[in-house]
């Protein structure tokens, strides 16, 4: 495997980053997951314009433009002979001193990694997940907005501890007020009564792309799409339920906290938003291989 450090391509044994950094020491960078089908890039220019937007936030300057980045993630899949797979797209603080003060930190630094990746087991995408609601809740806007993609994931790995201990894969985060935000890495969707509905950015969504596109292809495939605040009661009496994201794709949810979610499988409206994402990605993307 080659990988993208700051320009260059090492080997996967060689591939390293300094003790220093502090993307390593303080969780100080953010990051992209980015999916290739069919020998394509699948919504590149989205991916980069949240993680732009997630550098502004957190005061990072990348030292690369969209454009340079989209380049090198392409040529990352081409040498790594990615025609399906997941690219890791990273940016540290760089290397500074033990303190926190970003400002020893000269320049930032630019991984990429382009691999495969298995979220779920086959199986769980023909039968469907049992998740459960945790008792860590989602970070708060005022501490570290959720809308920022960080290297500092820890509130979503205690979220996901929890729901192994209890036996599952994923799990419910609420937010400080008790509605529903999302799971620890997959954004959360429930149809009722031929309506889709999630939670909104402001209860502590991520600002998903898989998300964002789900939600383009209910409209035009003609259901009612919103985004009011959801509590666990409207997850139970839900008729479907599915979670998105882009290494997860689209997960059906058939219990929550031992609710059976409608008839206990996969619905309907589920089938059709996979078919139709599905779909999307044959023909969709920036082309790796011209």
């Amino acid at each position: 495997m080659k990988i993208f450090i700051d320009g260059k391509y090492y080997d996967e044994r060689n591939a390293k980053v300094s003790v220093f950094d502090h993307g390593l020491l303080y969780g100080d960078g953010i990051f992209e997951g980015i999916r290739a089908y069919h020998g394509r890039v699948f919504k590149i220019r989205e991916h980069l314009d949240r993680l732009f937007y997630s550098a502004k936030a957190i005061l990072l300057d990348i030292p690369m433009s969209p454009a340079q980045i989209a380049l090198a993630v392409v040529e990352t899949c081409r040498k790594n002979k990615i025609r399906d797979g997941y690219i890791r797209l990273i940016v540290t603080r760089g290397v500074g001193t033990l303190g926190l003060n970003p400002k020893t930190c000269k320049r930032p630094s630019v991984i990429i990694i382009a691999d495969k990746i298995q979220l779920y087991p086959p199986g769980v995408y023909q039968r469907g997940l049992n998740i459960i609601t945790v008792p860590t809740t989602r970070n708060l806007h005022s501490a570290l907005n959720p809308a920022i993609k960080s290297l500092n994931y820890l509130n979503n790995i205690l979220a996901k501890i929890e729901a192994n201990n209890g036996g599952c894969e994923e799990a419910v985060m609420l937010n400080a007020e008790g509605f529903v935000a999302e799971c620890t890495g997959d954004n959360l969707f429930i149809i009722k009564n031929g309506a889709l509905l999630t939670p909104p950015l402001s209860a502590g969504a991520l600002y998903g792309i898989t998300r964002q596109t789900v939600m383009e292809l209910a409209e035009e495939a003609g259901l009612k799409v919103s985004e009011p605040n959801l509590t666990r009661y409207d997850l139970f009496c839900a008729d479907e339920c599915f979670l998105t994201g882009t290494g997860a794709e689209i997960v059906p949810v058939v219990k929550i906290d031992g609710r059976v979610i409608g008839r206990g499988k996969p619905g309907p409206v589920t089938r059709q938003l996979e078919d139709d994402y599905h779909a999307l990605t044959k023909v969709s993307g920036e082309p790796i291989y011209e």
